[in-house]
């Protein structure tokens, strides 16, 4: 499909009030029937391999993609093959030097250590930044994102797709609504690292030095962390297990599962943490890990929840919710499925077996009766979710109005910062910690805040 095609289908209409706005194919000709190529945002794709080549790929079909940056050539020459004109970078340090001015906005598609350091750069140059998830590596790093970004006032998103479902919309708009009841208990579970990388008991010491394959730039890959020895035990997949470069099953996996928890629930900043894990080290994530968050009560209609993250298995058992709640949405002979969530409130409970939420079923005499007088007030994307986060960012950016990206950085970073003080809690192993989020310390244990960020190598800031 021609690029011109491709942006004829960008997705945009005015908001319906009461009801949001429905992207639909026919609104989306209709508005750019008389828009000029000047109006094409020039876009940078950094990180390519992977979610990051879908990433420039689906945005791309919305604007214009004048750079891609990789560290990896063969990477990084392959993705260019899809774009005419494109110029290449294997640092974005010196692509935002040689050609800063020809960027509007850029995605991010890098490793997780690596997520922060580009973003703000992006963000403080004036660029819209759409980041994968998680949005950062540290506490801190997911702090200054929302901060920058608030201060720049650029157009931000993060790429937790579930965010732009109908699904994940419709039920913050029930448990908001009340439809559960006053919420005390939410359950988020993930079956991650088992089925897709390596971590602990596995792998608790670094591979054996290898030699840098020819294509890749590895101090370019290390960037911020500290210098260690290539292996392939880091590159090109297995790097989200080890604590330098990425933030493990939950990292991974909380800014999906635990979105539709911390959006309905307003959750905001926790008021302590505590991890109980196994195989806890210096060098890769835990075997498993049952994190406790403790959240204050939100205004007069919502009170103080604990919201329990869940992963890995021991003694060849799985870490779950508990089961006497399983037994109450679960079929005698059903399996729990491998991903999901679970809002338990006084009336009614809502079951997630999926990783973004977008599926769910209520429990609870009433509950559904209840949800249908519930109005839609959040706006709706029809198509696949994933392009969709891309199209509500450009929309964002050509209607100058950040907000109009749902996960923006304003939520996604508290989201991240929320969910990492949970790897800070691994560390820390067993010992409960009080968390002072205005402030950005944890009250009562200043080992604990060693780990909220740490020392980026020379040449490498925020």
């Amino acid at each position: 499909m021609s690029s011109r095609m491709n942006r004829r289908r960008f997705l945009q209409a005015s908001a319906v009030a009461g009801a949001g706005y429905w992207l639909t194919a026919d609104a989306v000709s209709a508005t750019l029937a008389g828009q000029q190529p000047n109006d094409n945002v020039r876009i940078a794709g950094i990180g390519i391999g992977g979610k990051g080549g879908g990433d420039i790929n689906q945005a791309g079909g919305l604007g214009q993609v004048v750079a891609l940056c990789d560290i990896d050539d063969g990477k990084l020459n392959t993705a260019a093959e899809r774009f005419t004109g494109v110029k290449k970078f294997t640092d974005y340090r010196k692509m935002f030097d040689e050609i800063g001015k020809e960027i509007d906005a850029v995605t991010v598609g890098t490793p997780d250590h690596t997520h922060a350091p580009i973003s703000i750069m992006a963000m403080k140059l004036g660029k819209h930044v759409y980041c994968q998830k998680p949005l950062t590596h540290t506490v801190y790093e997911a702090r200054q994102m929302r901060e920058v970004a608030k201060k720049t006032g650029v157009c931000t998103q993060m790429g937790n797709q579930g965010s732009a479902s109908t699904g994940v919309r419709r039920a913050v708009e029930l448990v908001q609504a009340g439809v559960l009841g006053p919420v005390r208990e939410a359950y988020v579970w993930t079956n991650r690292p088992a089925r897709y990388w390596k971590q602990a008991p596995d792998i608790m010491s670094r591979p054996k030095e290898e030699p840098v394959p020819a294509t890749v730039h590895w101090d370019e890959f290390l960037g911020p962390a500290p210098v260690r020895p290539y292996a392939r035990g880091y590159h090109p997949f297995a790097w989200r297990g080890w604590w330098d470069f990425g933030t493990g099953a939950l990292g991974d996996m909380a800014c999906h599962t635990a979105n539709l928890a911390y959006r309905s629930l307003n959750l905001g900043h926790p008021t302590s943490v505590v991890a109980d894990a196994t195989h806890v080290n210096a060098e890769t994530y835990p075997s498993s890990a049952r994190i406790v968050f403790q959240f204050p009560a939100r205004g007069n209609d919502m009170p103080p929840v604990t919201l329990t993250w869940c992963e890995g298995a021991r003694d060849g058992k799985k870490l779950t919710p508990p089961d006497e709640l399983l037994k109450k949405v679960l079929a005698a002979d059903a399996r729990l499925a491998d991903s999901g969530s679970m809002l338990v409130g006084d009336k009614g409970i809502l079951f997630s077996p999926n990783d973004y939420g977008e599926r769910y079923t209520l429990f609870g005499d009433g509950v559904d009766e209840a949800a249908k007088n519930v109005p839609v007030r959040l706006p709706r994307l029809q198509g696949n979710t994933d392009s969709n986060m891309k199209a509500e960012w450009i929309k964002a950016i050509k209607d100058n109005k950040p907000e109009t990206a749902y996960s923006n950085f304003g939520f996604a970073a508290l989201l991240t910062e929320t969910i990492l003080l949970g790897n800070v809690a691994i560390r820390m192993n067993g010992q409960k910690l009080m968390w002072d989020g205005p402030n950005l310390t944890f009250a009562n244990n200043s080992d604990a805040n060693k780990h909220l960020h740490y020392d980026y190598r020379k040449g490498w800031t925020l």
